[in-house]
């Protein structure tokens, strides 16, 4: 168990994190709960909130050619991103919030989710002025700007890859 768990937001200043409905079904999960993301993929979520995008990295399953394809100069981990997305992504400032993980519980291991019934209030919190810089502190990730995600997207979902697809439904908008 992760001792901080982390929530990326729009919304600065948030001091208390209710319990609420989970937007998306997941097996078992049937009670109001508070989402939260471990440091291993805090990334994946280092864009704003309504941006397309695919993450992913490899699987005990994922061959060397699927790395070399995806997965480039030697990185961990890779977040693919529609061009048409960039404007909006220089301009979005973020707020990350963090928390002692005693109350949370892993929701999806391969997607780095964590969730909690109690009420919980940040013990850190910081701005992100520059989302592209951000990203690029982190030393085993690689971001590409790609003109059809969708095409990605669908690649992505057809190989041995632990993957994430986040907000593709924004697609076209």
């Amino acid at each position: 168990m992760p001792t901080h768990i982390f929530h990326i937001s729009e919304t600065p200043g948030i001091e208390l994190f209710i319990p609420r409905p989970s937007p998306s079904h997941f097996e078992g999960l049937d009670q109001p709960v508070v989402f939260g993301i471990g440091e291993k993929l805090l990334h994946n979520y280092l864009l704003p909130r309504d941006c397309p995008r695919v993450c992913c990295y490899a699987s005990e399953l994922t061959s060397q050619a699927e790395l070399d394809q995806f997965i480039c100069r030697n990185k961990a981990y890779k977040i693919f991103v529609q061009k048409d997305w960039l404007d909006t992504i220089k301009s979005t400032t973020l707020y990350g919030y963090e928390f002692d993980g005693q109350n949370f519980n892993l929701l999806d291991q391969v997607a780095d989710y964590y969730v909690s019934t109690k009420i919980e209030k940040p013990i850190r919190t910081w701005q992100i002025d520059d989302i592209l810089d951000e990203l690029a502190k982190r030393n085993n990730l690689e971001f590409e700007l790609v003109s059809d995600l969708k095409a990605v997207a669908e690649t992505v979902k057809n190989s041995t890859l632990h993957f994430s697809m986040i907000r593709l439904r924004n697609l076209g908008r």
